[in-house]
């Protein structure tokens, strides 16, 4: 073989293994997963041909990751291209990440702040279409011992008794308790209705010795602490001695 035969041949293998580089499994293997784009990550759940194509098409029907989160199975199959098996494929990621989020709850450790358990009620709700109203019930060393949804609302709203909130915390002895629910509309601040509805079960709290350490507001995209905003209501002065 001449030497511009030889020359040709390694240029050609170079070739390949630079477009092989550029395809989405061989770029996750060689540099990890965070060097993908989602419509690549998607179209690798996928497979199949113009895996790609399908997986654009997917996001775009239903508005980005954040739709795809509360897509179904049977939506996800409406989009072009998109079967049963690919379908229940990409839910079962969506699940799956949930699942590993929650697994950053601080169970023995002291909860120092909202910041503590932000990650954990971040994905136990983000995606979620409706609102969902839950309680975070601390012990005397703040660690958490209750967790409980106690509402199920609307798109747009959710209504909790200070009952269905404060029964179960005594039930469990709970010192204290973290409030959270989601806006699936993606607002990330609180509405007048969560205002009013925070400073009654705060009250409610101080009454019952179960005081509300903060209320967090979830979207896809972070928590709201209401605490951090200043819209939790200062404890009451105890009343003064008599002369």
């Amino acid at each position: 073989m001449s030497q511009g035969s030889e020359s040709c041949g390694e240029e050609s293998e170079a070739g390949a293994r630079a477009r092989a580089i550029e395809r989405p499994r061989e770029r996750m293997y060689a540099f990890g997963p965070a060097v993908l784009s989602n419509v690549e990550l998607v179209a690798l759940l996928l497979g199949g041909g113009r895996a790609e194509q399908r997986a654009l098409a997917l996001l775009q029907r239903l508005g980005g990751l954040s739709g795809l989160m509360r897509g179904l199975p049977h939506e996800l199959a409406e989009s072009p291209g998109i079967g049963e098996a690919s379908a229940t494929a990409v839910c079962a990621a969506v699940e799956l990440a949930r699942r590993i989020g929650q697994l950053q709850l601080p169970v023995e450790a002291a909860v120092r702040g909202s910041d503590d358990v932000r990650r954990f009620v971040h994905a136990h709700l983000r995606g979620r279409s409706q609102e969902v109203f839950m309680i975070l019930g601390l012990d005397s060393r703040r660690r958490i011992r209750l967790i409980k949804e106690v509402g199920l609302g609307s798109v747009a709203h959710v209504h909790v008794h200070p009952r269905e909130v404060f029964r179960p915390l005594t039930q469990a002895g709970a010192h204290s308790v973290i409030l959270v629910h989601n806006h699936p509309s993606g607002e990330p601040n609180p509405s007048e209705s969560d205002v009013g509805l925070t400073h009654r079960l705060v009250e409610c709290g101080w009454l019952m010795g179960i005081p509300v350490v903060d209320h967090l507001i979830v979207t896809d995209g972070g928590c709201t602490s209401m605490l951090a905003l200043g819209l939790l209501p200062e404890p009451p002065l105890p009343p003064e001695a008599p002369l």
